[in-house]
Order: structure tokens, then C-alpha cells, then sequence
């Protein structure tokens, strides 16, 4: 078989391997040559007969290569595909782990690695008897797949005394026949009130860590502080709240774990745990072993809940399969590593479960939304799929849970959007990254009118205007519904026609061009028009403008755009009206698989009728109108990474901690607010815990939350150090870059550079990735690599002496304990963003010093990263010399921070991190 393969693959296909100043080729015949990023593009062009080499991760090759793609050989589609539902660092290097091979050290290695990896992914097929395994591979084998007859050859070949039936045009692809079905269950009752003491919360603590566990105090001291959230709520209204900063190294997420699960088993509900980001749901849910240590018995108690955006559309997945077949499309091959996908997931979760995130990469995150519900539309009961929809599974098990891991952006959504799937709301929380709770409430309480959601609605009630979607309108999914009925079957007709009040196909370049359809698009014009006149200076982000006083026209457009949304809304509710009819006629009950169907309409009509549309219409009569107290109204034009400009009114609540306490905190019966960041570092203690009450909104609530505060138990004066570089010019981008090269080389690799701008993160990128390449580390970088933010912090974990370039969302999202962050660079101060919301925001919450507390809480988020353990080392350093002293107590008491030149800076990173002496 190994001479068979080598026949196959191995001789006829060579190995790339790609950097920055210079591309390794390894011919078929095991000679290695260097090329220039020039030479490689020249034998890649498919007009000069261009050759197809093994790679890992084609489209990040690409973009290292600056060209648009090439045909390649993708080693992570061939992992995918042999080992679907499976993770591996997206690296050669990480190849070779995931496949038990020795790791390259250098790129004329990892160009051996390639091939090497490839033979062993196609000898693992050997075993592969499946029927449906073939079928796939013949299927993505005539739609062009590369690896195709690599991969046919190495199957087993087909026995010949098996009949064999006539090839399904859908072939192995039709993965859903292969599902289990998920099976009703009686609704559980509601939860006890029996409290959890302090004491019990240690000892279950104690039982999680077991005997052999080192003494950690103030973990039990956590553990009780937060158990007192558990107790029964005295008053409606005025839950048991607990406000808890746990230092690094507290071990907070088993601390709060254990009292929230003695809750959860001797109550018989659920505690929903919330966390800011989806990986960080995995990585809750990965501690959650110690409680439940066997598999099954977890996949009953725990559920990782997520909005049904984040899984799979079977129903989608269908159509694609259909349509890709029927046009004999590429996208066939794509289908295949995404059925083999189906066959083996845990929950069909494409948003950081077990789907890889490179994968999305390499299929295109956009072809893989479209497969996913992003716009609203299921169909429910109607839907052929409905008994194993992946969404419906995960409801399904959270309402039947103990504990719930959940994100904040869904539990916003719930509360604002009135329960959403989940058949009751939560009594119990623990919010996990708490410092991120008004961020996400910001995002789920305010309004925002834009072209790109009005477009969006469009679709979801007109369906597809053109040939290039697969959108189902309100016709297609509800007609037959309304068809006997005549006064549903008007209002359905009238729906149809008020929506084209909305933004159609092209709307970007009509708007663009200072003109649009009656309706929407001629506001849009004028939104536009305000913003280009009144907008101060310009960012990558877009600009922005105050909404009053409008220019001329804008009021009167906006009064006839509200008056067509309330058409629009009037014919919706007229529509659910009639579909209610049906759920309530006592003659003729529908049956259950018919009555969920026109529930879930009847919700998703009144929704948009109700809050979508009636919170647009409100907001275009409020433009009239002077401000008011508790809200701020600017237009916008954002752009996107697709260079689209989007067009918006927004609203935002100057302090959304009001609505969150109200629609999240006070329904509550108890919650916990957590993390390792929720005071700043402020002199008066008092000042710096109220600070943190409004930064998480539970200054709103009616009865003050208790509050803990729990110190790190590591020892940071003598773990790290902090440097304040003096003679790096802030605006002088050449030297910035010089600076981080500098740094990066003195602590060889495992550092994070810090940006307040894309921009300045780009030009430092493009300025130092050959140097450092050249002295042997690597350098990834978000919004230049072509990864995503979590794939590139997979990777920086593997590779210990890789270095990565970041903005916010690597800040917030790094969790690298050991070797492999060893060094933070800050580019410089990173103040808020100085925008129209923000001037709203700083008098409520502290003028002057609300900058210096975001700054502090941004540093000292980004400073608690740097050691995660006992035995971590690590360097800070800022390159900004205006950082005022008054923000260095973000750091913690007798770390010292020494003010600078870059070259003592880097001598002392280097001596500090090997030679401790």
C-alpha cells in the first residue's frame, strides 16, 4: 500500500513552504530549492502552466504570497477530510503533532513534512471501508477536488460481490440520513430555592480539585464569596448579587463552578454560565470535566448553548448540495469535507466547536454563513429536517441541563428579543469576563438603522430578487399556511408589497451615488450627505456625524420612511393575527409538528413587527425632536472588510447598564459578576469598587450586589517587569517597527504586539516580518494573514517562539500560559476611541477619568495575560513616553516599572527573561 501511494501522490507533487523573504520548493524528485516571492509567483501562474504543490493553509500562502489563489494541494483539506471534526494548529509543524510526526525545525524540514504528513493522512484511509466514504470521494473527485484520486487509490477497493445500486446524484453528501433524531421530553419543573452556604461551596471546591490538589486558599475563599449568589431572593425584583474579582491564578471558573453546580443538582435547575467569547465557552466547558469525568454523563448535565447562527442549516446544507451538483460546481469538493464534517460532530456547531476554524478559512466564511441561519428564515416543523436540526438538539438539551455555558452576546439577545428559543428565562448566571457585560449590551439594546439590515429584513420577507440566493421569503415559508384563509392570504400580499419600502439588491452603489429608490434608499442618500458634510477626519472604520440638526430634508424623508414601516408593521401583525387564529381555534387544534411551525412565525412575525420596525419608526420621529437624557443618536458610514460602506442612523443608551439590569439582572433570582478585571487600579478603593458597579451595571439594581475581591496568588515583582520606552518617536511608524523587531529579537520570539489602529499594526507588519524571519521566528498578524483571530492565537500557542500582532480582540482573547507569551508590546496608550458616543458617555461616567479608567482596565487586561502560572516570566513594555504615572497604577504594587532608551529596554528584556541572575 505505502508503494502504491508513493506511486500515486508522492512523486508527482512538490512542497511549498512560503515566507516573507524567500519560498522553499521541494521538487518531486526530494531536491530542494530557494526561491524569491517573485520566482514562486511565476511558477505557480496557471498562464505560464503553472505547477499545483502541497501546502498548508492555501489562502494564508496566498496572501503571503500577495496573489489572489493558486490550485494547490491543501494538506488541512486532506486532514479534514481524513479526520473530520478533529483539531490540528493549521502549521506544518502542527500537522506533524496532530499526526504523531516529528515536528520540523526549520522550512526545508516542514517542506518534507508536507509530503511526509500527506503519505500518512492517505495510509489512514487504508481502513476505511465506509460505502459513504467513497461515495463522497467520488462525488468532490468529479467536482476537481485535488486530493480526489490521491484519496480514491488509497481506499479499499470496492468489493465485487457487492451489488451495487445506481448512483444517487446526491450520492454520500446527503449526510443528514445519517443523523440520530432528537426525541420531545415533559418540560422540567421549576428550580428550588434551597440555598448553597460558604462552607459547602469549599467542600464541593475540594471534591473538583481532589486529594492530590495543592492548597489554593483564595480559591476557597472565591468559592465561598460567590456561593452567597445562591441563596433564595428575599424580594421581587432584588436578586442576590455578587460582584467578585478574582486575581489570575485565583482559579475563578472551578471556584464558581462549584457552587453553582451544588445549586444546580440539589435545586433540579440550571445555572446559564456566560462568557464574552465563544472559545472561552469551550474552554469553561473543557474544566467542567473534573465535575463530570465521564463523557456521557457530561453530555447530559452540560450544554454549550449558542444562537442558531452558529450552527449548521440542514436544511441549507441541502440546497447547497443540490444546487452544487446541478451546476457541476467546485463547491462540490467543498460539500464533501463538510458532509464527512456532519458525520462526525458532537453538536453542528460551526463557531468555535468542533468545525476547525482554518477550515472556514479555506471554504470562505461567507459560503459557510450562507449554509448557516443568519437571516431568520427556518421553517421549523415545515422543514424535512426538523427532527435532527442541529439548533433544535441544542435547545432542546440546554432546557434539560444542570449547567449551561452560554455567551453574553445570546443572553442579551434573550432578554432583549423576549426568550428567543429558550422556552424560560434563566433565574441563576454567572458572567464570566464581566468587564465585557455593558460592551455586550451596548451591541443587543441598541438601534441601529442601516442599509445593511434593512436589506437583510428585505430578504427575509421577499426571499431571493435574483438568481444568486437561496433566501426563502415569507411566501415560501408560510404561504400554505394562509392559503385557505383569506383575510391571511391579504395581509400576506400586503406584507409583500410594503416591504419594498426596504433597501434592494445594489442599494451600496445607488446610495453611493447620492440617490436611491423612494423609501429607504432616498433617506439613506441624505444620511449619507449629513455625514460627508459635518464628519471630522476620517479612520478605517468610517465616519461619523450628529444626527441634529439635520440637513434639509432629512426630517420630512424620515417621517414618510417611518410612516412605511408602519405599514409594513401593520401588515405583519395583521398576518400573525391570522396565523394565531389557527393556534387558538378550539374546533380544529393543529396538530403538534404544525402548531410549533406557526408559533415559531407568529414570533419571528411579531418580532420585527414589534420591536425591529416599531424601534426604527420610533427613532426616525425621534429625529425631530430635541435629545433625550437617556439616549444618543449619531449617523455613520461604516465600512466593512468586503469595502462595502454601510449607511446608518444609530441609538444608543448612554449608559446600557440600565437596560441590562432591567431585562437581564433584576428578573434574576441571583448572579454572579466576574472577573479578573473589574477594578482599575484606582487610589481610593471605595471609588475604584463603585467605578466597577457602573461599569457592569448593577449600580442599577435595586439592592446593592455584594462584593469580593480576591488578590492573585502569583508573585508579579518577581515574575515581570515593565518598561516605559523614552526615546521611540509615537508617529514615526519606521522606528515603532524597529522597536518591536528590537524587542522581539531580545526575547526570541513569544511576544504580542499590541495596536490601537490597524493601520500602524499593518505598516509594522510589512516593515519587520522578513527581518524577524530572517533571525528565525515567525510573524502572524490579524487583518494581515489570511486566519482568523482564533486560528492565529491557536497557532502563537503551539509555536513557542512565534510572535503576533493584534488589536482589541487578541487582547481579550489570548489565554497562552507558558513559554509562548513571554513579551507584551504596546504600541502606545491605548485611550478610548474619541467618537460621538463616547463624548455622550464620559460626563455620566466620570468626565476625565473615565479615559484614564478604560485606559488602565486595557492595560491591565492585557498585563494580566502575561502570566497565567506559577512559573511564568514576562516583560511589558509600552512604547509611548507621554504614558502619564497616574495610569501606572494599573499595574500591580512593587512590580517595577522602569522609564527607559528601547536599547536598555531590550538588554534587560533579554537579561531579565534568561538570565535571572
Amino acid at each position: 500500500m505505502i508503494a502504491e501511494l508513493d506511486r500515486v501522490l508522492v512523486p508527482r507533487v512538490p512542497a511549498l513552504v512560503a515566507g516573507f523573504r524567500e519560498v522553499l520548493w521541494l521538487s518531486p524528485e526530494g531536491e530542494i530549492e530557494a526561491l524569491s516571492p517573485q520566482e514562486a509567483r511565476a511558477r505557480l501562474d496557471p498562464i505560464q502552466g503553472g505547477e499545483t504543490p502541497m501546502v498548508c493553509h492555501a489562502r494564508a500562502v496566498a496572501r503571503r504570497l500577495d496573489i489572489a489563489g493558486f490550485a494547490a494541494f491543501d494538506l488541512l483539506e486532506l486532514f479534514a477530510f481524513v479526520r473530520p471534526a478533529q483539531f490540528c494548529v493549521p502549521t506544518p509543524r502542527g500537522l506533524a503533532a496532530a499526526l504523531g510526526l516529528v515536528p520540523p525545525r526549520d522550512m526545508a524540514e516542514a517542506c518534507v513534512a508536507l509530503a511526509t504528513a500527506a503519505r500518512a493522512l492517505l495510509q489512514e484511509l487504508a481502513n476505511e471501508a465506509s460505502a459513504d466514504v467513497r461515495a463522497i470521494t467520488e462525488i468532490a473527485e468529479r467536482a476537481g477536488w485535488s486530493w480526489g484520486p490521491a484519496v480514491l487509490a488509497a481506499l479499499p477497493a470496492a468489493d465485487p460481490g457487492v451489488h451495487r445500486r445506481a448512483p444517487n446524484p446526491t450520492g454520500g453528501l446527503r449526510a443528514w440520513e445519517r443523523l440520530d433524531e432528537w426525541q420531545e421530553r415533559a418540560p422540567p419543573p421549576p428550580p428550588g430555592n434551597d440555598p448553597v452556604g460558604a462552607d459547602e461551596a469549599r467542600h464541593r471546591l475540594a471534591a473538583l480539585l481532589g486529594l492530590g490538589a495543592e492548597p489554593r486558599p483564595q480559591q476557597a475563599d472565591y468559592a465561598a464569596a460567590v456561593a452567597a449568589a445562591f441563596a433564595p431572593r428575599q424580594r421581587p425584583d432584588e436578586p442576590q448579587a455578587v460582584l467578585a474579582e478574582a486575581g489570575t491564578g485565583v482559579g475563578k471558573t472551578l471556584g464558581y463552578i462549584a457552587p453553582a453546580s451544588l445549586w444546580a443538582e440539589r435545586n433540579q435547575g440550571s445555572v446559564w454560565i456566560s462568557t464574552y467569547t465563544r472559545n472561552l465557552q469551550s474552554q469553561i466547558a473543557g474544566e467542567l470535566d473534573r465535575l463530570y469525568p465521564d463523557p456521557v454523563q457530561k453530555r447530559r448535565r452540560v450544554v454549550i448553548r449558542k444562537g442558531r447562527e452558529n450552527f449548521l442549516c440542514l436544511l441549507n446544507y441541502e440546497e447547497a448540495v443540490r444546487a452544487a451538483l446541478g451546476r457541476a460546481s467546485p463547491g462540490a469538493a467543498q460539500l464533501a469535507l463538510i458532509a464527512r464534517w456532519i458525520g462526525a460532530t458532537a453538536a453542528g456547531d460551526l463557531v468555535a466547536g468542533d468545525f476547525p476554524g482554518w477550515l472556514a478559512e479555506l471554504i470562505g466564511r461567507g459560503r459557510l454563513n450562507a449554509l448557516a441561519d443568519r437571516r431568520g428564515e427556518c421553517i421549523h416543523a415545515a422543514c424535512p429536517h426538523f427532527r435532527r436540526c442541529f439548533v433544535e438538539k441544542n435547545v432542546r438539551a440546554a432546557r434539560h441541563a444542570r449547567l449551561v455555558v452560554a455567551n453574553h452576546a445570546l443572553v442579551m439577545a434573550q432578554a432583549a428579543l423576549g426568550g428567543l428559543d429558550d422556552a424560560s428565562v434563566p433565574t441563576r448566571y454567572v458572567f464570566d469576563e464581566g468587564h465585557h457585560l455593558l460592551e455586550a449590551a451596548d451591541a443587543a439594546f441598541s438601534v441601529r438603522l442601516s442599509g445593511q439590515e434593512g436589506r437583510e429584513l428585505r430578504r427575509w420577507l421577499l426571499g431571493a430578487e435574483t438568481g444568486r440566493s437561496r433566501a426563502r421569503g415569507l411566501q415560501r415559508r408560510i404561504g400554505d399556511l394562509v392559503e385557505a384563509d383569506e383575510e391571511g392570504s391579504q395581509a400576506l400580499l400586503e406584507t409583500l408589497v410594503a416591504a419594498r419600502v426596504l433597501p434592494a439588491d445594489g442599494w451600496h452603489q445607488r446610495v453611493g451615488e447620492g440617490r436611491g429608490l423612494p423609501g429607504a434608499e432616498s433617506f439613506l442618500a441624505l444620511v449619507r450627505r449629513q455625514v460627508l458634510a459635518r464628519a471630522h477626519g476620517d479612520s478605517p472604520y468610517g465616519i461619523e456625524a450628529e444626527a441634529r440638526p439635520p440637513i434639509d430634508g432629512l426630517v420630512d424623508a424620515g417621517l414618510r420612511l417611518a410612516a412605511g414601516f408602519d405599514r409594513l408593521a401593520t401588515a405583519l401583525r395583521r398576518l400573525s393575527a391570522a396565523l394565531r387564529r389557527q393556534l387558538e381555534d378550539p374546533d380544529n387544534p393543529p396538530e403538534s409538528g404544525l402548531r410549533q411551525r406557526l408559533e415559531a412565525a407568529v414570533r419571528g412575525l411579531e418580532r420585527r413587527a414589534d420591536m425591529q420596525l416599531a424601534s426604527w419608526s420610533q427613532l426616525l420621529r425621534d429625529l425631530a425632536e430635541p435629545p433625550g437624557p437617556d439616549t444618543v443618536e449619531w449617523l455613520a458610514l461604516d465600512r466593512s472588510d468586503n469595502a462595502e460602506t454601510d449607511v446608518a442612523v444609530n441609538r444608543n443608551w448612554i449608559d446600557p447598564g440600565k437596560p441590562f439590569a432591567l431585562a437581564v439582572a433584576q428578573p434574576a433570582h441571583g448572579l454572579v459578576v466576574t472577573s479578573a478585571t473589574l477594578t482599575d487600579g484606582e487610589a481610593d478603593p471605595d471609588l475604584a469598587w463603585r467605578a466597577a458597579e457602573a461599569a457592569t451595571g448593577l449600580r442599577h439594581l435595586l439592592r446593592s450586589p455584594e462584593g469580593a475581591r480576591i488578590a492573585s496568588p502569583f508573585d508579579y515583582a518577581g515574575q515581570t517587569r515593565i518598561f516605559i520606552v523614552t526615546d521611540i518617536p509615537r508617529d514615526d511608524i519606521g522606528q515603532v517597527a524597529a522597536a518591536f523587531a528590537s524587542l522581539m529579537n531580545a526575547a526570541k520570539g513569544g511576544a504580542l504586539g499590541l495596536f490601537t489602529a490597524i493601520t500602524r499594526l499593518r505598516a509594522v507588519h510589512e516593515r519587520i516580518a522578513p527581518m524577524l524571519e530572517e533571525r528565525g521566528l515567525s510573524l502572524l498578524a490579524q487583518h494581515v494573514d489570511a486566519m482568523s483571530t482564533a486560528t492565529l492565537v491557536d497557532i502563537f500557542r503551539a509555536e513557542e517562539d512565534s510572535c503576533l500582532l493584534g488589536t482589541d480582540a487578541v487582547r481579550d482573547g489570548v489565554d497562552v500560559p507558558g513559554r509562548s507569551l513571554r513579551l507584551i508590546v504596546f504600541d502606545r496608550v491605548p485611550w478610548p476611541r474619541p467618537d460621538i458616543l463616547h463624548r455622550a458617555r464620559k460626563p455620566v461616567f466620570g468626565g476625565a477619568q473615565f479615559d484614564d479608567r478604560i485606559a488602565r482596565l486595557r492595560l491591565r487586561q492585557a498585563y494580566g495575560r502575561l502570566v497565567r502560572r506559577a512559573d511564568d516570566r514576562g516583560v511589558f513594555v509600552i512604547l509611548d513616553r507621554a504614558l502619564p504615572s497616574r495610569l501606572l497604577s494599573a499595574f500591580p504594587p512593587g512590580v517595577p516599572v522602569m522609564r527607559v532608551p528601547l536599547v536598555e529596554a531590550a538588554a534587560a528584556t533579554a537579561g531579565f527573561l534568561y538570565d535571572p541572575a
